[in-house]
């Protein structure tokens, strides 16, 4: 709480507020495509994933903020409970899993914006060069627009955020209507466990990736208006909304395309385009496609320009070097930051395309992405499980039985959809190359977090000692919320 003579922020936000923004923050139009050509069966992984994962996710969202109402969500809570490692490691795949995910989206631009030019380019999203060249492209003008700030940049991402919704709604609506014309196309055989679910599991982890945003409840925690009644009832129906839009959206691409036709990157805009030509209104096509893609390029701009905050200030203490936190002398943003994320984003669509093609290399990206997503959610769903055997402990929200149910269903399920990623995804054309890429991406980025703070964060901190000075607290804490 703050104390007189420092500013206080208005409560302000209420339930509806709240559900709003988890909303926004929640659904990814992105994934859905690459969920649903799996079937109807996903149905059930999303009502799963929506009470084992989503739920307790919420509960252990609002305990923790409550225990440790700071700044820094996911890393402070790992550096307070466990200690600073795992602080500085969920901080770490926080931002190593956007440097994954921002290619993945840039993919997706390319699958969706080739409709703008008609239908009859939408094969040019398959050509890898093509699709290397416009996400270099695109990765660079985003750069730029952040590093000029956030002024300019915020109107991709505004604009991202509104066609996101106007696109789900274009999507839903005219399932509706195909619906109501054609009837409800999908069966139930659609809805069962198929003879070979192996492919399957890869997409429990995926649907856990498209749920986690609830942190953000952490950082507004001085804004919301009787946040111990507020935040439950808020989590609740953003569930409920989100998974309605989901489950809505899952469901619009199998009727619209049917499973087997459903492609990763191109699904939505083939949906809407199956639907619309049934009403003869296909002219559509093009303006529905750059809309998505300006959609898809503000996605992209806000989560580049967001973690790329994290090296920033990482680079400004001890943990990572130094020129990381040079900003730009005229903009005054993290550009040095900004354009090592970029550059680190290329390499990988270089490396993943070297082996794959571009759905394939689109489907190990998004998974290795999951992996490093979900680590930081082993620690919060752990700690839950850690508050329960504090005796005596009258700081929290929530009683015993339910941190203990919280914590061993988060972990489970997370440890689930980390380790059911290794199994091949339906597109991927190569099992050996898929596991191979999985296995060193992930020891790659998490050997890369024990070098920087074992190693490389000592060694300045010695030198910085040897001069006399002192070692300041990681700034990781501090942005990882940003």
């Amino acid at each position: 709480m703050a104390t007189d003579g420092q500013p206080h922020l208005k409560r302000v936000l209420g339930r509806w507020d709240l559900v709003l923004l988890f909303v926004v923050a929640i659904f990814n139009l992105n994934v859905v495509p690459s969920i649903a050509a799996n079937g109807g069966v996903t149905v059930w992984l999303w009502l799963i994933s929506l009470v084992l994962f989503f739920w307790p996710q919420g509960i252990a969202v609002i305990e923790l903020a409550h225990r440790y109402p700071g700044e820094g969500g996911v890393y402070l809570w790992a550096k307070e409970v466990f200690g600073d490692f795992h602080g500085f490691l969920s901080g770490w795949c926080y931002w190593t899993n956007n440097m994954l995910y921002v290619p993945t989206v840039m993919l997706y631009f390319v699958g969706v914006s080739v409709f703008i030019l008609g239908p009859s380019h939408a094969a040019l999203a398959d050509n890898k060069a093509f699709a290397l060249w416009t996400s270099v492209l695109l990765l660079l003008v985003l750069a730029a627009v952040n590093i000029v700030g956030l002024g300019v940049g915020k109107w991709i991402n505004n604009l991202g955020a509104i066609g996101t919704g106007i696109a789900a709604a274009v999507l839903v609506i005219l399932g509706v209507l195909v619906i109501l014309r054609s009837g409800f196309t999908v069966t139930a055989a659609d809805f069962r466990v198929p003879n070979d679910p192996r492919f399957l599991l890869n997409t429990f982890g995926v649907i856990c990736f498209a749920l986690v945003g609830l942190e953000l409840a952490s950082i507004m925690g001085d804004e919301i208006r009787e946040p111990q009644r507020t935040l439950p009832g808020a989590v609740l129906w953003g569930g409920v909304v989100s998974g309605f839009l989901y489950i809505a959206a899952t469901l619009t691409l199998l009727v619209a395309v049917g499973r087997g036709g459903i492609s990763v990157l191109q699904g939505i805009v083939q949906a809407v385009a199956t639907m619309s030509a049934r009403f003869g209104f296909s002219w559509i096509i093009p303006a529905f496609a750059l809309m998505l893609s300006v959609s898809i390029a503000g996605i992209a701009s806000a989560w580049l320009g967001g973690s790329a905050r994290i090296p920033f200030v990482a680079g400004l203490d001890h943990y990572m070097p130094a020129w990381l936190g040079r900003i730009h002398p005229k903009y005054a943003t993290p550009y040095v930051a900004l354009l090592v994320h970029v550059a680190i984003s290329i390499l990988l669509c270089v490396v993943f395309f070297r082996f794959s093609s571009v759905q394939a290399a689109f489907q190990t990206m998004l998974s290795l992405a999951v992996v490093l997503q979900l680590v930081p959610y082993l620690y919060v769903f752990a700690s839950l499980i850690c508050f329960s055997f504090r005796p005596n402990d009258k700081r929290g929200v929530y009683s015993r039985p339910t941190l203990v149910f919280a914590g061993i269903s988060g972990l489970v399920t997370t440890t689930l959809g980390i380790g059911l990623q290794y199994f091949p995804p339906q597109l991927v054309t190569s099992l050996r190359t898929y596991e191979l890429e999985m296995i060193v991406g992930t020891l790659f980025f998490i050997g890369l977090a024990a070098y920087f703070f074992f190693i490389y964060g000592r060694s300045k901190a010695a030198a910085s000692a040897s001069l006399g000075t002192t070692a300041s607290t990681p700034a990781v804490e501090r942005s990882a919320a940003e």
